[in-house]
């Protein structure tokens, strides 16, 4: 035994007689503390796979389900029973507020969010009015009362990333080249650093008012800031995320806050310069690489590839053990995908990524 009552183990997987994750791990490693064992979750793992969430989900429209808080706090629950994680995410949609406020705003099967009428000029501001939790999205903060009053494991509260919810509102839905986005906000800065206020005030009225309902950590998806140069990263989109982290880090209780883009590999480093205590690294980056560029004051989340889990057992075990043997025993890791879970993906061979992960032991 070492000094904490641990077996010592000769190799990279074993089993504590008697050991039990704490319901505390997801969050100790956020603030970069020792755990007994590796803390997972993953995104999107509310659904898109789960039979069980299919069979819940029925037809009609995702905001639809969304509304309906004891059907989103079942969705939220099931990962968390089927696959023993050790952290919830909202069953939600970083468009909820935008949708809430009347902007226009709804996600289409198959395409995913699409905006009526796209912001164009300086009167589209006025759609973006303040968000009224309380008023607006009162299902969200009864879904989070129902799961913190259930759940044994913290609840991530989520939002949109000011940049990424930009680029719906600004191309009117998904786009490979975001073409649009950039023209405006190299033609039009000013108007695009009002339009980024707007939006970080949605992010950090949602991600607070999921944080007063109970919620015990937040995470803020920039999906797309990948798309970005470092230099039009720091100039257009760092100050707006910067204010988001800034004013939920205000708040005095604590709660770590989570970083995550895709395709930011270049990015890593102004990621966290926004303010988050965790950058979440997807998986064109090693994670030892991103450990070293970032620094010992910043945990990290990931990264094993989405695509990856698709593969035989053995591959999959061999990547996911790669993951945690480039972490090396350091405190402050929160195992988790690249990116969210993919629809083909077997639930089964998440459970087995669960339970190896908290089997693992890092090699001394």
């Amino acid at each position: 035994m070492d000094g904490t009552g641990q077996p010592i183990c000769q190799y990279r997987l074993c089993v504590a007689a008697g050991s039990s994750i704490a319901n505390d791990a997801f969050l100790r490693a956020c603030r970069g503390l020792p755990v007994e064992r590796v803390p997972v979750w993953f995104m999107r793992q509310a659904g898109r796979s789960l039979p069980e969430y299919r069979a819940i989900r029925g037809e009609g429209s995702m905001l639809d389900t969304i509304a309906r808080p004891e059907v989103a706090t079942e969705i939220t629950l099931q990962p968390v029973r089927r696959y023993g994680v050790d952290a919830a995410i909202l069953y939600s949609d970083i468009v909820v507020p935008t949708h809430a406020i009347g902007f226009g705003v709804d996600i289409v099967p198959g395409v995913g969010p699409v905006v009526e009428h796209p912001f164009r000029e300086a009167r589209d501001l006025d759609r973006l009015r303040p968000l009224d939790p309380d008023a607006d999205t009162p299902y969200v903060l009864e879904t989070v009362r129902n799961l913190v009053a259930e759940l044994d494991v913290p609840l991530i509260a989520f939002a949109g990333a000011p940049f990424t919810m930009a680029s719906y509102l600004v191309e009117g839905g998904p786009s490979r080249t975001h073409a649009l986005t950039k023209r405006f906000m190299h033609s039009e800065p000013d108007l695009w650093a009002a339009l980024m206020d707007r939006l970080a005030d949605l992010a950090i009225a949602s991600i607070g008012s999921q944080l007063d309902a109970g919620a015990a950590a937040f995470q803020l998806f920039d999906s797309w800031a990948g798309a970005l140069a470092p230099d039009e990263y720091r100039q257009f989109v760092l100050p707006a995320s910067q204010r988001v982290f800034a004013e939920l880090g205000n708040r005095g209780d604590g709660v770590p806050g989570i970083h995550f883009g895709v395709g930011t590999g270049e990015l890593l480093e102004l990621l966290a310069k926004a303010g988050a205590d965790v950058v979440g690294v997807d998986w064109r980056v090693h994670l030892d690489d991103a450990r070293e560029r970032l620094g010992p004051d910043v945990a990290v989340q990931g990264n094993l590839d989405p695509a990856a889990v698709l593969a035989p057992w053995p591959v999959v075990a061999d990547r996911a053990t790669d993951v945690l043997d480039r972490n090396a025993g350091q405190p402050g890791h929160v195992f988790n995908l690249g990116h969210g879970v993919l629809p083909e993906t077997d639930p089964e061979t998440l459970e087995q990524v669960v339970e190896l992960v908290h089997r693992y032991k890092a090699l001394p």
